[in-house]
């Protein structure tokens, strides 16, 4: 197989939908393809080793998070040597089209997952639930899916009042329920802030077996920002496929957050709210340690007014509570008796001894 396609290397900023979709025929190669499926949707193949991702994504959210307008799956085929396949919509649909659910029918009657040793599903919010949903077209699949919704059914799910524009699409036919559609899947990872009520009802929705819930909470309301942000994301895709994304590895993975602004403003936030001062007092002193941050500087003397301290105490010493414990507390993690202690040359991850609620 001769290798003629970089796509990391392919420049694609600045083009409108329409022109985005007809480069995809330049960068698939000629051992890949690239297929328009009606006007709102673009197939893109790129064939590397026999691990296959597909991944959905909208052309928004890429040329948002990107600068050069790639796709997720390509830093994956980059980095690892993955083939790729990646569904783009124009907007969110959902990927609920005839034309996608007919793509699928015939990769599936042209036996196309049967040609890959393993293969890989991921998506986030409508694309998690496209990522759910369409796996079934690959029995013995692996699925990443995160903020899914399982359906838009109105007679199932007319407690989410977020998507009513979709309340007419159809939900019912062939790949559904997303849910239902993991029932052939080898393994599926959920991953939902718990905070968040409709995200977790749509989470409950997907309790099968097979199927791991992580819970996160005070991250971005777009989880994928946040695991992208903190370099988690493609470490979870690469230990899904090697069969070491669990709970315990999951949450050694989250202990980055420890050091993410975003999430450490929204921590700061919650306690003061909760009114837990000394909790406050510990992340302050944590956080001013790594870097000087003004409001961390003004919370942490606020909450030792309010509890009348002089100074600055000790975040290791006071009342036992160390400055990691009060964000694995706080956030639903506790210590893991189970850690395995093993270095994950794979993902460059380390030993610890953190696990998730």
């Amino acid at each position: 197989m001769q290798d003629r396609t970089n796509p990391t290397e392919t420049d694609l900023s600045g083009l409108a939908w329409a022109d985005w979709s007809e480069r995809m025929h330049d960068i698939a190669g000629d051992d890949g393809f690239a297929e328009r499926l009606g006007p709102r949707h673009t197939a893109v193949f790129i064939e590397k080793k026999p691990v296959l991702l597909v991944s959905f994504e909208s052309y928004d959210a890429i040329r948002e998070r990107s600068d050069a307008a790639h796709p997720i799956g390509w830093e994956m085929t980059n980095a690892l040597g993955w083939s790729q396949l990646t569904l783009v919509s124009d907007g969110d649909t959902w990927f609920r089209d005839r034309q996608v659910i007919g793509f699928f029918d015939r990769l599936i009657d042209d036996g196309f997952f049967e040609e890959f040793e393993q293969v890989l599903f991921y998506g986030a919010g409508p694309a998690g639930y496209a990522a759910a949903a369409y796996s079934v077209a690959a029995p013995g699949a692996k699925v990443l899916a995160l903020q899914p919704q399982a359906t838009l059914d109105p007679r199932v799910t007319d407690w989410d009042d977020r998507f009513r524009h979709m309340r007419r699409t159809d939900f019912t036919s062939r790949f559904g329920y997303a849910p239902d559609m993991l029932d052939a899947a080898a393994q599926a990872f959920i991953v939902y802030d718990q905070e968040n009520e409709l995200d977790a009802m749509h989470a409950a929705l997907f309790t099968r077996p097979n199927v791991t819930k992580i819970r996160v909470r005070f991250l971005d309301l777009n989880l994928e920002t946040s695991l992208l942000r903190m370099k988690v994301l493609y470490r979870m895709l690469a230990q899904m496929s090697a069969d070491k994304l669990t709970l315990t590895a999951t949450a050694r993975l989250l202990r980055a957050r420890h050091k993410d602004a975003p999430y450490q403003f929204t921590l700061l936030r919650h306690l003061q709210a909760q009114e837990r001062h000394r909790l406050v007092i510990h992340l302050c002193n944590d956080v001013l340690r790594r870097r000087n941050g003004r409001p961390f500087r003004k919370a942490l003397n606020h909450a030792e007014a309010t509890l009348g301290l002089r100074q600055n105490p000790p975040a290791e010493n006071q009342a036992g509570i160390t400055p990691n414990a009060v964000t694995d507390t706080v956030a639903g993690t506790g210590p893991d008796t189970e850690a395995d202690t093993t270095i994950d040359t794979a993902t460059d991850i380390g030993p610890d001894t953190a696990a998730t609620g």
